[in-house]
């Protein structure tokens, strides 16, 4: 304990002699330097909260590069719906088909948008419209309001998506006309 106490006093007239503080006073500007240390570092420094450990989540898979199906049928391209996990998640806008599975929450199987996947929607979009009888690719009638709403959707699917075909136009089937026959004599009433 002598030793201790002879180190105490050596301690104190070393700090009187080079600082020129009481022991007091030096113990108290260090405290006080540690003090503001602590409050300065807190505003550049978020409080220490211990890392919180998140969650894991399930692995996604990666997407499969774009397949490019050229030009298809719109019977094919029901195909593409979602509803086969294995096959890419196509939608097509103005006979032009979109690869949309990296939006498969939206367009897929119980997605809000689910219905127009595996299908030419244009009509149903330019309306905003979930009816059945509008899941078509049919334009003709629509009002200008509608067509820009459908242009709008076109250049937005443009930008996000890639394009992996177009719908086959099937030619109008047109009705043949009644015959008329030309060789048979035209009956004379006067």
């Amino acid at each position: 304990m002598a030793f201790v106490l002879q180190l105490w006093e050596t301690v104190k007239e070393a700090i009187a002699a080079y600082t020129g503080l009481s022991p007091v006073a030096f113990f108290s500007a260090i405290a006080t330097a540690i003090a503001i240390y602590y409050v300065i570092s807190s505003f550049f420094l978020g409080p220490s909260v211990p890392a919180r450990r998140m969650p894991e989540s399930p692995q996604m898979e990666p997407l499969p590069p774009p397949v490019h199906l050229g030009e298809i049928t719109e019977e094919e391209l029901k195909a593409y719906d979602g509803s086969d996990p294995k096959k890419p998640l196509l939608m097509a806008i103005k006979g032009q088909i979109y690869d949309v599975s990296q939006s498969r929450m939206f367009y897929g199987p119980g997605g809000p948008y689910a219905l127009f996947a595996g299908r030419d929607a244009s009509r149903a979009l330019a309306k905003m419209s979930f009816e059945e009888k509008d899941l078509t690719g049919d334009v003709s009638g629509l009002s200008l309001f509608e067509t820009e709403a459908l242009q709008d959707w076109e250049y937005k699917f443009m930008s996000k998506y890639v394009k992996v075909g177009t719908i086959k136009s099937t030619p109008p089937v047109q009705q043949p006309e009644p015959a008329t026959d030309v060789s048979a004599p035209a009956d004379n009433q006067s």
